[in-house]
């Protein structure tokens, strides 16, 4: 079914595109994604790209920290105890843990573009909910669910991750942790002025206008190619490709996009695997 010129530009409509699988004519040439990104190299699109998604680091790193600034005026005002204020914490991160397995799996379901958005309106929404919690049970149910809504935001990150060049991502993606310190240091500084004149709700308002901010670029971002090409959006995946060439100068790989070789999908197991075990171990000592 044919599908007009107008609608594959849309970056938004690019996972609605539907098309059967169909395998190339003998002998044609065929490049996957991962060709395709290499072929087109490093330009404009991922510099805007990495601004985008490195701000989603700034809007997460405000709800997280946020916390931290809040503590001591919520302790005085509902007379908490150490354990009290120490929970708001632990369920911030308990509800990072529980989403951030659910919306994975939904992510592999429904796009990473969807689930992104989705994150984005969930936790502002909780977040300005916290503002106006009239006690300390609701305050910790709300920030559980912004803590929810924020580990959506891993989403971005690989759709970041996956557009860039290979000889890009050794410095790209550690450069991009510059976002979370640039977020940590704006909401200490506007705790300092926003604390002692017009309180700590009107410091979460505040601190949630990042993250309802960037959800108005959502229309840039563009949705997995990789993903696409998962659910048989062949159209869609090479819409994205040729958009990201035309914005960055650059040349299309010649042929045909084809999905790549299947390969076995990770295990959890596979993490305890005497392979992988020593690195495993270090990178959750790490985190």
């Amino acid at each position: 079914m044919a599908t007009a010129p107008k609608e594959a530009e849309n970056p938004i409509g690019l996972e609605e595109i539907h098309v059967e699988r169909q395998e190339p004519p003998k002998g044609q040439k065929t490049f996957t994604v991962e060709e395709a990104v290499e072929t087109i190299g490093f330009g404009k699109f991922h510099i805007v790209l990495f601004l985008i998604m490195g701000s989603t680091g700034v809007a997460e790193a405000m709800e997280i920290m946020l916390i931290a600034v809040v503590s001591p005026l919520i302790r005085c005002e509902w007379q908490l105890q150490d354990w009290q204020v120490a929970l708001v914490t632990t369920m911030v991160f308990f509800g990072y843990m529980i989403f951030s397995i659910v919306l994975g799996l939904l992510a592999d379901r429904y796009g990473r573009w969807k689930i992104l958005l989705l994150s984005f309106l969930w936790a502002a929404y909780f977040s300005l909910l916290t503002s106006f919690a009239p006690s300390y049970i609701w305050f910790v149910f709300l920030r559980a669910m912004v803590g929810g809504g924020v580990s959506g935001h891993a989403q971005g990150l690989i759709i970041k991750t996956e557009f860039l060049p290979t000889k890009y991502r050794g410095y790209m993606l550690p450069l991009s942790q510059v976002f979370w310190l640039a977020g940590s240091l704006l909401i200490i500084g506007l705790a300092s002025v926003v604390n002692p004149t017009i309180g700590w709700r009107w410091l979460i308002r505040i601190a949630s206008i990042p993250g309802m901010l960037l959800i108005l670029v959502f229309k840039f971002i563009p949705e997995s190619a990789r993903y696409n090409i998962s659910m048989g959006n062949m159209a869609a995946a090479l819409a994205t490709l040729q958009r990201i060439a035309k914005m960055n100068r650059a040349v299309m790989p010649e042929g045909v996009l084809r999905e790549p070789a299947k390969e076995r999908r990770g295990r959890f197991k596979d993490l305890i695997h005497p392979k992988y075990l020593r690195t495993t171990l270090q990178i959750w000592i790490i985190w």
